[in-house]
């Protein structure tokens, strides 16, 4: 079984096809929530980080939101970055990947804590909502933190912390792993 793609590979275009595809969907939610933020500012001087990607459904009624779909497309364009753009990495010096395994744990690390913390504070609001007698909705939960003006959707929060947790950590763990030498670039 080879483990690196070869850009002669029939496999090699479907990755490259899927990441296409996938950094398309990507940008597209984002400049639609960018957008939607924007005018959410300008019309009540406040917003709410992810609130209109956790509230869409797309593309139809009770389908999926489109969160799910900018989480399931990062990681997805991630994975096919990672099996073809391995021979990039090849050339770097061990002072740099010494640097960048460093800064990848530490994001690891950062984004493990935030996704565990927005977890905790969304499990938090449920019960205390329960308790209370009241069935909250769960996608409208916020954290007004660190500025009560822009508040974050804890769900929002939660699932792209958990896809940069998810990125951060399998980059590290292909940064650890033995690395072919040139001479094995080409087959």
């Amino acid at each position: 079984m080879k483990v690196h793609l070869q850009e002669n590979d029939p496999s090699y275009k479907i990755f490259l096809y899927v990441f296409y595809v996938s950094a398309f969907i990507m940008c597209s939610i984002t400049i639609f929530g960018f957008y939607a933020m924007i005018q959410e500012w300008i019309t009540n001087g406040t917003y709410v980080m992810g609130e209109v990607l956790v509230k869409t459904e797309f593309p139809t009624p009770h389908f999926a939101k489109l969160l799910t779909w900018l989480f399931f497309t990062s990681i997805v364009s991630w994975y096919c970055v990672s099996r073809l753009g391995w021979k990039k990495t090849v050339t770097v010096s061990k002072w740099k990947l010494t640097m960048v395994q460093l800064m990848l744990l530490g994001l690891a690390v950062i984004t493990l804590y935030e996704t565990i913390y927005n977890f905790i504070l969304l499990n938090a609001q449920i019960t205390a909502g329960m308790i209370n007698g009241v069935t909250p909705d769960i996608d409208s939960l916020t954290v007004a933190y660190p500025d009560p003006n822009r508040p974050w959707n804890l769900i929002f929060a939660t699932k792209m912390f958990l896809a940069a947790f998810l990125i951060s950590s399998h980059a590290f763990y292909l940064s650890t792993r033995p690395r072919k030498s040139i001479q094995e670039l080409d087959p």
